[in-house]
């Protein structure tokens, strides 16, 4: 009688790649959340989140092949999702305070990149998350809404409010 075999760890491919991938994470997360130590535990939770995904019973067939291309997309929904917490934290707080959203048209203009970065560390979470991966990650409305767990017409509404506050932010505030 043969004996059951021992299926290997898939999540040993990801500790191959451990060494490439950090650095390209970590810079991901730094360069759109500004703060090191959320960088930092963001990093942590792209990894452990990645070794599950790749564990899980079904991951054969829904997981790629464990790269840094797919680590970065495993680390822009941790980011994410860090920002709907914080969003919702907002929001529950501006609903105490009896704070309405402002709603505004649309605008295009050319921007000097440091006074915007300061601008848009600014802006609140879901702001920055919508402003963020529409303009810096280039990603669809579409594509927005998903990371977003959004409709494409809330994300719509939301990125017209996001180009409001940012734009009477950088109009009226200071680098």
């Amino acid at each position: 009688m043969n004996a059951p075999r021992a299926r290997p760890d898939p999540a040993l491919g990801l500790l191959e790649l451990y060494e490439e991938a950090l650095p390209h994470v970590y810079g991901y997360l730094l360069a759109r959340c500004r703060d090191a130590a959320l960088a930092e535990d963001l990093t942590a939770e792209t990894f452990l989140a990645a070794v599950a995904s790749v564990r899980a019973p079904d991951a054969a067939a829904s997981v790629t092949a464990p790269s840094v291309p797919w680590l970065i997309g495993v680390a822009r929904h941790k980011l994410a999702d860090h920002w709907r917490r914080v969003a919702r934290e907002e929001r529950g707080l501006r609903r105490l305070d009896g704070e309405p959203e402002p709603v505004t048209d649309p605008w295009e203009t050319t921007l000097d990149a440091i006074r915007a970065r300061a601008v848009l560390d600014r802006l609140g979470a879901h702001h920055r998350s919508a402003l963020t991966l529409r303009y810096l990650d280039g990603l669809a409305v579409p594509e927005v809404a998903r990371v977003l767990g959004r409709t494409v017409h809330a994300t719509e509404a939301l990125l017209v409010r996001a180009r409001a506050a940012f734009r009477r932010e950088y109009q009226g505030g200071s680098p």
